[in-house]
């Protein structure tokens, strides 16, 4: 039984995502949680009130959200309507973060599925702040859509891996069946100016072949130590359906996440891009 959790602001953004991770796993006994935390709705209006009405406006809020989240959950079932989902609401005051987090620990989720935007569709920004702060926090995998991206049989998957580190069994096991759902060949790119690896690499790489066994995989070098220049490369001459990047302590994409912003580094995603969470959960 899969379980995912999809927080939504009520945008279009979030209705395409909705959309996405319904038809992704559409082969897979699912329950899926629809949440919508509206803390931050409710404290943008506090200054302006008094307690006696903040309480009041916090319980139309809710009462909005949860019928919001079952018209959301009718379009679900008319658009995809199948017997092997099951579908759950939850409205609720808390931050967004904080929420997914609580419902990732109660409920052992195994994906966050989101837009990569909600409501602020600013063009200049890959990724909206609500969107980053769930990828850098959220201790389970997220897998980010852009709103542009409507193909969801991914075909091509792009696995960046310096086998530096070792990998979650079980995160890897959602690749493959993603992978193997859509007879899709993952693609891992190694990024250095070495061309051999050490032997810890070497047992790390080989625990991804033992991994993804089942699958269509392929591994490739290129030299050189700009990472996020060889993976636009690779995602612009090739044609790339998902990006999979590992965040964890010390890796390339947390040194991205803490010390600057995607946008400020130049990774570029229009695709669907799976965050593994290989951190302690």
């Amino acid at each position: 039984m899969r379980k995912i959790l999809i927080p939504t602001d009520f945008s279009k953004n979030s209705w395409n995502a909705i959309k996405y991770a319904t038809e992704l796993f559409k082969y897979d006994h699912s329950e899926i949680y629809l949440l919508h935390a509206f803390a931050d709705e409710v404290y943008d209006a506090k200054a302006r009130l008094t307690e006696e009405i903040f309480d009041e406006l916090q319980e139309k809020i809710l009462e909005k959200s949860k019928e919001a989240l079952e018209y959301f959950s009718n379009q679900i079932i008319k658009f995809s309507p199948n017997p092997k989902h099951k579908i759950h609401t939850i409205a609720e005051f808390g931050m967004l973060v904080d929420s997914v987090n609580d419902w990732v620990e109660k409920e052992n989720i195994d994906v966050v599925v989101m837009g990569t935007k909600g409501q602020t569709e600013d063009k200049k920004l890959t990724f909206g702040s609500n969107t980053l702060q769930v990828i850098k926090y959220v201790k389970c995998p997220v897998l980010a859509i852009p709103s542009v991206y409507k193909d969801v049989h991914p075909k091509n998957i792009l696995f960046p891996a310096d086998f530096h580190l070792p990998y979650k069994r079980r995160e890897l096991k959602l690749v493959s069946y993603i992978a193997k759902s859509f007879v899709s060949k993952i693609n891992f790119l190694y990024v250095s100016k070495f061309t051999g690896l050490s032997l810890r690499q070497h047992d790390n790489k080989s625990f991804l072949e033992a991994s993804f066994s089942e699958n269509q995989i392929d591994f490739q070098q290129k030299k050189g130590s700009n990472v996020t220049k060889e993976i636009n490369t690779f995602i612009i001459e090739n044609p790339i359906d998902m990006l999979v990047m590992v965040n964890t302590r010390h890796s390339y994409l947390e040194n991205i996440l803490y010390q600057s912003t995607i946008e400020k580094i130049g990774l570029h995603i229009d695709i669907p891009f799976l965050v593994l969470q290989n951190l302690p959960r």
